[in-house]
């Protein structure tokens, strides 16, 4: 879905063509290109399938009195606010409703955490109707976007806070819950963890099948990022309803890292109808930027030099300066490309989305994707790889849209 016009007519705008779809956008001039780049960004609607904008808020004390009212609109800090939304054409970021492992811990396993995010998210929608919408559909999300707003649909990352009460699952999604993660560091009542070793249920519990079941029965997409390999056969068996990786990338790309998603695991999405959101972290795109050894030990010597650790405060600042000195340490928007090619050739262009883990995934984003402003930057390379415009807009909204669009 298009923001205002089809592709054809803004190719029409852009180059005065009566055959637009037979334009060749690999053999633009760079610049051109990106302007039709940042052309697509601003007239194609754009989902991201997980930013932590939540969470971060949390840990800064974020509260709704007047003078806290603008960091969600303009900010320095972190990778999303309005303004470099706006600017990078994201409509519909969801909102990560995260519940860190060690809730699983607690009584209540996190639900009134849970629901204190989710109030923090309401609050900062009521608190700017002008800006941003809340979003419990596809529809009321294209809605927001005609009328210049940001939505902010959330997605909750750790089931745990559905306790052992089925019921809860409903209640989430009264709450506005759209999809939800069915674990995440560790293993819980639902399904093992990619990052877990104890393989308690040696893929989903009785009780996560359940719940499988029930998000299919009430309309929550089932996110199966941060599973064990094991848990996402057993959801795919159960699921009636294609389901999603809201932030996952591909395997082949780093060999080991369990977290992502491998090329059997992509096919069999594929044949799901599901989509795999691509997580822009280093550790996700590239085993190369993660162990790249001899730059972190050369900045560990000046810290060292200076008689400081990477947990110091004061250490911050030169950490910062050596990030922005030393490019070579992450990834790029190029490899953010090299795993939708992946998936495309796997599973199809229907497949593939964006999860970038904003604000989750700390200084490890990739060069020419460091915030929401950039997302242009990601078209442009995919145009120049000879993507269509077409294809595009399936990665920004459309496979997103489909698969909650089946849910309704």
């Amino acid at each position: 879905m298009m923001r205002i016009v089809s592709v054809l007519a803004l190719s029409l705008m852009i180059f005065s063509c009566t055959q637009p779809e037979k334009i060749d956008y690999t053999r633009l001039p760079d610049e051109q290109l990106k302007r039709v780049a940042d052309s697509l960004a601003q007239t194609f609607i754009i989902t991201d399938g997980h930013v932590d904008l939540p969470y971060r808020l949390k840990i800064k004390n974020f509260r709704l009195e007047k003078e806290f009212l603008g960091i969600p609109l303009s900010t320095t800090e972190g990778d999303f606010d309005y303004e470099r939304a706006k600017k990078g054409g994201l409509d519909a970021p969801f909102m990560s409703i995260y519940i860190p492992s060690r809730y699983q811990l607690q009584e209540d396993k996190g639900k009134l955490l849970a629901d204190s995010l989710i109030d923090m998210i309401n609050g900062i929608i009521d608190a700017h109707p002008d800006k941003f919408g809340k979003a419990g559909t596809p529809q009321e999300l294209e809605a927001n976007t005609k009328a210049g707003k940001i939505s902010l649909p959330m997605g909750m990352e750790n089931g745990a806070p559905i306790g052992n009460d089925l019921a809860n699952v409903k209640y989430f999604f009264d709450r506005g819950i759209r999809y939800i993660t069915l674990t995440h560091g560790k293993d819980n009542q639902i399904s093992d963890s990619s990052y877990d070793t104890l393989n308690t249920w040696k893929g989903l519990s009785p009780f996560g099948e359940e719940v499988v079941r029930e998000m299919n029965n009430v309309g929550i997409m089932v996110d199966i990022s941060h599973v064990s390999d094991s848990a996402f056969y057993d959801a795919l068996k159960i699921t009636k309803a294609p389901v999603i990786a809201s932030h996952s990338s591909c395997r082949f790309f780093t060999p080991g890292f369990q977290r992502n998603m491998s090329d059997d695991m992509i096919k069999a999405l594929g044949k799901n109808g599901g989509v795999i959101q691509i997580n822009f972290g280093a550790s996700f795109l590239d085993s190369v930027a993660r162990t790249n050894s001899k730059l972190l030990d050369s900045l560990e010597k000046v810290l060292g030099d200076k008689k400081l650790t990477s947990r110091d405060a004061e250490a911050q600042p030169i950490i910062d300066q050596f990030v922005k000195s030393h490019n070579e340490l992450f990834s790029d928007v190029e490899k953010v490309a090299d795993h939708i090619d992946r998936v495309k050739f796997l599973a199809g262009i229907n497949h593939v989305g964006i999860g970038s883990d904003y604000d989750g995934v700390g200084d490890s984003l990739p060069v020419g994707l460091k915030d929401v402003s950039q997302y242009p930057n990601l078209i442009y390379v995919l145009l120049k790889r000879g993507y269509t415009p077409e294809e595009i807009e399936k990665i920004c909204y459309g496979n997103v849209q489909r698969v909650w669009n089946f849910l309704q």
